[in-house]
């Protein structure tokens, strides 16, 4: 009977350690989870800030519509040369072309 006792307070004891184990490896988890909310937190906080703090695409927008674009309205400086001008070139060049063909002849 003695050792029937025995066997009995020893699975208790294992019972009582076991658990005290699954407590530690369970606050242990606790813990992780909390230090990794934690810092979802700050890392949640700071993004707030940073986006009230630096400026907009909207800001962006509204200077480039501010920029005065009458400035370059009287100047165009990629214009096409009118048609005009260029059939008077080709009729020039072309006048050149034979004056010194017969000029060769």
């Amino acid at each position: 009977m003695k050792k029937m006792e025995e066997l009995m307070t020893t699975l208790k004891l294992e019972d009582i350690l076991s658990k005290r184990d699954c407590e530690k490896k369970k606050k242990t988890v606790l813990w992780v989870l909390a230090i990794i909310g934690a810092v979802a937190a700050i890392a949640g906080i700071a993004y707030m800030v940073y986006r009230f703090v630096s400026p907009s695409c909207k800001d962006e927008d509204d200077f480039e519509d501010d920029f005065d674009e009458d400035f370059f309205e009287d100047e165009d400086f990629f214009e096409d040369e009118d048609e005009e001008e260029v059939e008077i070139r080709m009729e020039e060049e072309a006048e050149e072309a034979s004056k010194e063909e017969a000029g060769e002849e």
